[in-house]
């Protein structure tokens, strides 16, 4: 029942479009003070602190041991692709919130970085801002109703899906049938 309210109500559509430019801003203002800042952006401390410093268990085991090794094994290794990644993903996931274009993408991927943060140790805002994000991606499409997805999610569906569904309607068989 809340998750029809949440996906088909103006009024939600109206309390997730407050709560959508919340969480854009606090992503587009993170992104932008790294990108603009004088020193440039450097995520090889952070990543050295996570690896040094893990989450640990209460028996002081280490919780996430797989993210440890990403962190060790790929992260750290290819910090300059991270450098770039964590600013231009903050900042985009920012405007896309802002704006509700692509709205459920922008959170999905926002909620990845407070996940990443949050596996490295780091709570801060992460939690209320996965929370927030919970809300707005169970919402979908009325998520950004208010905003730019009330064009592009329809001429997406109109454009780009259905000629998709209809190649791979023609390109997938079973038997003599076609898979609908």
């Amino acid at each position: 029942m809340f998750t029809n309210w949440l996906r088909s109500n103006r009024w939600a559509a109206g309390i997730l479009t407050i709560l959508r430019v919340y969480l854009g801003w606090e992503f587009l203002h993170a992104g932008w003070e790294k990108i603009t800042a004088s020193k440039p952006f450097n995520a090889a401390g952070f990543l050295a602190n996570s690896i040094q410093h893990p989450v640990l268990t209460p028996e002081k085991t280490v919780q996430y041991p797989w993210f440890n090794a990403f962190l060790k094994g790929f992260a750290l290794p290819h910090v300059g692709l991270f450098n770039v990644l964590v600013p231009w993903g903050e900042l985009l996931v920012g405007v896309g919130l802002i704006l509700g274009t692509l709205t459920t993408a922008a959170v999905f991927f926002g909620m990845l970085m407070n996940f990443v943060y949050m596996f490295a140790g780091t709570v801060s805002s992460n939690p209320m801002d996965v929370l927030i994000g919970i809300f707005i991606i169970v919402a979908g499409y009325n998520a950004g109703h208010f905003g730019g997805d009330r064009w592009v999610i329809p001429w997406l569906r109109e454009h780009v899906f259905r000629r998709v569904h209809k190649e791979v309607q023609v390109h997938v068989v079973r038997g003599n049938k076609a898979v609908h």
